[in-house]
């Protein structure tokens, strides 16, 4: 009886193969992340599943194992971002970063730790 080895490129095979299923259920929304309640776990903890679903989980409650209703996140203008904005410690973007890139660098003319020095004297 001969035994079969696991070659590299058998291995490699098997890899690629499981590599491509995975891909292919992620780009068609096969596999995603979802948390399942009984109506009696929501009621005790609903506290706990709303901070959840504000953080983006999607919460699928069933009654007696039948899914009855899911709990989504909002769509738009919540979150911790927004609040940021909202509040005036955040700005949203209005260009595109590539444009920034392009600018020449600053030019100090005493050099950059100079500058750092003067930019510091008032702190000492």
């Amino acid at each position: 009886m001969k035994r079969r080895t696991w070659g590299f490129r058998y291995v490699r095979d098997i890899f690629c193969l499981w590599i491509r299923i995975l891909i292919s259920h992620f780009s068609q929304g096969i596999v995603t992340t979802m948390t399942t309640v009984s109506i009696t776990d929501l009621k005790s903890n609903l506290a706990y599943y709303l901070r959840e679903a504000r953080r983006g989980e999607v919460i699928q409650v069933l009654d007696r194992g039948t899914p009855v209703a899911r709990i989504t996140p909002p769509k738009t203008g919540s979150g911790r971002l927004h609040s940021l904005i909202e509040s005036g410690l955040l700005r949203p973007g209005k260009g595109k970063a590539s444009e920034i890139l392009n600018e020449p660098p600053l030019a100090f003319p005493d050099g950059l730790s100079s500058a750092l020095a003067e930019d510091r004297d008032d702190r000492l």
